[in-house]
């Protein structure tokens, strides 16, 4: 019997500095800091998914990157607005937008967190409304 993987509960990033760091995420997403933050780890959380910051040394070659579903076009394209009013360098300047991969019909965009971890923000095709 094969073990049935559930939504992500957390995943952790090793950061320069996870007080900086947390303050960059919370300034663009929707996350509230767990209570179980100390100067060494910062834990944000979503509904949906925990983000554990750990003073370290950054590896973002360690992971290609992670995608976060929003969902609709709506959302993208807002959240790609919402990166570019906090300077946050987006992939492929000027087409910011585009398919997940040659032959996709799932959207995304991409950037880099101050660690340089890449992130991925996408729609499913299915939801593309």
């Amino acid at each position: 019997m094969k073990i049935k993987l559930g939504t992500v509960g957390h995943f952790g990033l090793a950061v320069r500095e996870p007080r900086k760091s947390a303050r960059w995420w919370k300034s663009l997403f929707d996350l509230r800091e767990e209570p179980f933050s100390n100067r060494d780890v910062v834990g944000l959380s979503s509904q949906d998914v925990t983000i554990v910051l750990m003073r370290g040394v950054p590896r973002p070659k360690a992971i290609e990157h992670m995608s976060f579903h929003l969902p609709n076009l709506k959302a993208l394209r807002s959240a790609l607005a919402t990166l570019k009013r906090h300077r946050v360098a987006v992939e492929d300047p000027g087409d910011e937008i585009g398919p997940e991969g040659p032959g996709s019909k799932n959207l995304g965009l991409w950037f880099r967190d101050p660690d340089g971890y890449r992130w991925e923000l996408s729609v499913l095709a299915r939801s593309r409304r």
